[in-house]
């Protein structure tokens, strides 16, 4: 088994003791004696709504009110039926639902059929609320539908009448209720946090909650200081958790503000230092890197996030808290994974990619990793150190998963065990950059140690890569496979030297070679695309660490236009050929 490791059951040992602690906790605070009730009176109106600054397509108004209820890629006609009692297309679809995240897109639309589509599909969601299913009360879910219903509050409550009103505060009283009964039970990171913010701009938004303000706003702080690292980056190691926390923490500190309050220090330094990591993870393009459940940017809500940096500070280069390293040099952008895996209850979107990179010049991605999927069977493909442009050792990730189905179940897919002792180096001097990393995720069961070296000449023109296999191989268990798998707008063309030429749509070309081994072409996947999975490319190099210990490769970049220089070409895999 995949978590048959001493340190694989130390860790899962340990996180079973603490999980079964906090339900513990949270019945005897559920119970009579609970010291959780509902702090002061009983709220009997809303005072405020925050802003929701996500984007909204009013255009999906129409088809909510047609009963196209189009979710997680999926559409479900109800029929004239109501959404809540029609058979889900997947749970992914069913969270997002019950989430009401939606209401938004109503709300654009800005008409009085819409305001009465809403407050009727919400009437309809109190009325079954006794019978709805187990995943409506996930603490996520729950927490999205908390935050989105007092967003749209104005949306809803327009032209309701009083009993419609008491009726919709007293399911809300409710389910803040239960998300503060259940915030210990509730996963850690970003579902913990989530948790915590939707009580405390509940209790903002309430009229006479000032005991439940000081509460939530000591809870919030207490998982901010906890997650937020020193660098702005998330405990999780997972560069979207940023975006989608910024979404909600900048109208929660606006809130503050609009009940006459100061927004707590932990709040405001959390928003500060991750406002800069947004843009550390950043390509040339825009885009945010595939890392550790990374998948495809929301373009509208980076921007929209993006927006509120007043500060605009410098991202650092070497995130040495987060696990990351940023090269940016002549056009060139070169990030890479330098971290060990997260604590285990945080571990749920990490992927085993240590040592990764990812490559972009000018306008385009070059090198990625495959980036994440929502269904299982893809996740658990992107989450392999294979999905990624690393080393492997006999095809085996340098990180293990949970793999029984039943833990999966109860605990999630965690990493139980993985790169542990991760050690980092980085000279920035005039003639460029120098990385030099190494991980032990091989260690245990190889007896062997990854190195990776990667040099950026001060130009961008030229990456130098070194990979090195140290310690004595356990027995013949010691092939190795590097990948670089590449974007797939990249078309990928043999040259009769037998190095491989990469070019971008716009004639930016860089040139791979391995003096040692003869790079291949392979096919590979691109997970993230915001029109669902890609075939795509990958250069592939092979060998055994007794025979070849270092592997050397050069990346070169050659400029648009200039195709007379350029070596012969005797095979293209990529960009056209899966188009």
């Amino acid at each position: 088994m995949a978590w048959e490791s001493v340190s694989g059951i130390a860790r899962l040992s340990s996180y079973a003791v603490g999980v079964l602690t906090r339900r513990a906790i949270v019945r005897l605070e559920s119970g009579p004696f609970g010291r959780w009730r509902w702090p002061g009176p009983t709220p009997e109106r809303l005072v405020i709504a925050p802003q929701d600054i996500r984007t909204a397509d009013p255009t999906l108004a129409a088809d909510i009110y047609a009963g196209l209820f189009p979710f997680a890629g999926q559409v479900v006609d109800t029929g004239g039926r109501s959404p809540f009692e029609v058979k889900p297309a997947s749970d992914a679809w069913a969270r997002e639902l019950h989430g009401f995240s939606w209401l938004r897109h109503l709300r654009a639309a800005d008409s009085a059929l819409n305001r009465q589509n809403a407050r009727a599909l919400v009437a309809d969601w109190i009325a079954q609320e006794a019978k709805a299913p187990p995943l409506a009360f996930e603490p996520d879910v729950l927490a999205h539908r908390v935050l989105a219903w007092i967003t749209q509050s104005p949306l809803i409550l327009e032209d309701a009448d009083r009993t419609f009103y008491r009726r919709f505060l007293k399911s809300l009283v409710r389910q803040v209720r239960r998300l503060r009964m259940r915030f210990l039970d509730a996963p850690g990171g970003y579902p913990r946090l989530l948790s915590a913010v939707a009580v405390a701009e509940a209790a903002l938004s309430m009229d006479g909650q000032q005991r439940l303000v000081r509460q939530a706003t000591q809870r919030l702080d207490q998982e901010l200081k906890e997650q937020v690292l020193p660098d702005g980056g998330h405990v999780s190691r997972n560069p979207g958790v940023l975006l989608e926390l910024l979404a909600e923490l900048l109208p929660l500190r606006q809130a503050y503000t609009a009940r006459g309050m100061s927004p707590s220090q932990e709040l405001i330094g959390a928003i500060d230092r991750m406002m800069p990591m947004l843009r550390f993870f950043r390509h040339s393009d825009g885009t945010f890197a595939h890392f550790n459940g990374m998948g495809s940017t929301p373009a509208d809500l980076l921007a929209t996030v993006l927006a509120y940096d007043d500060i605009r500070g410098t991202p650092v280069k070497n995130a040495s808290h987060s696990g990351y390293q940023r090269i940016d040099h002549g056009g060139t952008v070169v990030l890479m994974d330098t971290g060990g895996v997260p604590p285990l209850g945080m571990s749920r979107t990490a992927h085993a990619g240590c040592l990764a990179f990812e490559l972009s010049g000018g306008a385009h991605r070059v090198i990625v990793n495959c980036g994440a999927a929502d269904d299982e069977r893809w996740r658990q493909v992107s989450r392999a150190t294979a999905a990624h442009s690393t080393l492997t050792l006999e095809d085996t990730s340098s990180a293990r998963f949970v793999t029984s189905p039943v833990l999966r179940r109860r605990i999630g897919n965690l990493i139980l065990s993985g790169p542990s002792a991760v050690s980092v180096d980085r000279r920035d001097m005039a003639e460029g950059t120098i990385v030099t990393a190494s991980h032990d995720g091989y260690l245990r069961g190889f007896g062997l140690v990854h190195e990776r070296t990667l040099r950026i000449a001060a130009d961008g023109g030229t990456i130098q890569g070194l990979d090195r296999l140290t310690g004595k191989a356990s027995g013949t268990r010691d092939r190795f496979t590097i990948r670089f798998h590449l974007h797939p707008a990249i078309r990928a063309n043999r040259t009769t030297g037998g190095d491989i030429l990469l070019v971008a749509p716009d004639g930016e070309a860089w040139m791979f070679s391995c003096p040692l081994i003869e790079p291949e072409l392979a096919e590979s996947i691109y997970l993230s695309d915001v029109h669902g999975r890609r075939r795509t490319a990958q250069v592939v190099i092979s060998g055994r660490a007794t025979i070849t210990p270092d592997i050397g490769w050069t990346l070169t970049r050659t400029a648009p236009g200039n195709r007379a220089r350029m070596p012969r070409v005797r095979g293209t895999l990529g960009g056209s050929l899966f188009d």
